[in-house]
């Protein structure tokens, strides 16, 4: 079963320790991030979101980021961010 993480709108600084942990509990199960509502995308926690993207492939689990707002698509990329493979959609997997 594919466990869900809906992300807030604002990932700040301030909201780093609270996105690992979240995405920490989700560990080990296929995962489905609802970045939908995201305005704004901070640095730190973009970090947490790609660590968790490599966490999750290394340990052969699914990590999707669907569907995900344009703010978040734009400032993911404003960051030079390795691409995700994005779907017909948008979204992110």
């Amino acid at each position: 079963m594919t466990a869900a993480l809906t992300l807030p709108a604002v990932l700040d600084i301030q909201s780093a320790e609270a996105l690992r942990a979240e995405l920490l509990e989700h560990r080990g199960q296929p995962l489905a991030v609802d970045a939908a509502g995201v305005e704004r995308l901070g640095g730190l926690c973009l970090q947490v979101l790609m660590s968790a993207m490599r966490t999750w492939a290394a340990d052969g689990h699914a990590f999707v980021v669907s569907p995900a707002s344009g703010a978040f698509v734009d400032q993911w990329n404003a960051f030079g961010a390795p691409a995700m493979a994005a779907g017909p959609s948008g979204d992110f997997a």
